[in-house]
């Protein structure tokens, strides 16, 4: 059953960077971002991550937490947070329990060929951990903006 707006999201512990397990409820009483990106260390996951961080002072002086998820084993995450200098955990998700349990694994081509990936999604959960917007087939540009005027929306 995937995650529904409205609804509390699934709490699934993962290993995560700084050699911790990290689940959504262990951060509770803060608004969440969790943002899915298919590779670590490819062009537009940078990027991406990248923005997020250059935002990270605006969505603290909002109480939200920053969390990036892809299926990445957990020495790629550790290597692409600290050679980018992320402000947040990356959480690996090699068996893709919260990849299914937010419904991002989807068919994609590339060279005409077809498999099963992480579409670039992001999820925005409140302090209660219900899960009130949520976008996917993200483009980078421009997503960040998107979801900071999303959280001040909640108020």
């Amino acid at each position: 059953m995937a995650a529904t707006i409205g609804e509390t999201v699934p709490d699934i512990e993962l290993p995560a960077t700084g050699e911790k397990t990290l689940k959504l409820s262990d951060l509770r009483g803060q608004r969440v971002v969790l943002y899915f990106y298919p590779k670590a260390s490819t062009p537009g996951c940078t990027q991406e991550g990248l923005d997020f961080t250059a935002a990270l002072d605006a969505f603290k002086a909002l109480n939200t937490a920053i969390v990036g998820a892809s299926r990445d084993g957990i020495k790629a995450q550790e290597n692409f947070k600290a050679k980018q200098s992320f402000g947040f955990d990356l959480v690996s998700d090699k068996e893709e329990a919260l990849c299914k349990a937010f419904d991002v694994i989807k068919l994609k081509k590339m060279y005409g060929k077809e498999s099963l990936g992480v579409e670039r999604s992001t999820f925005l959960i409140d302090e209660s951990g219900v899960l009130r917007r949520e976008w996917r087939g993200v483009k980078v540009k421009g997503h960040v903006d998107e979801v900071l005027a999303a959280v001040r929306e909640l108020g």
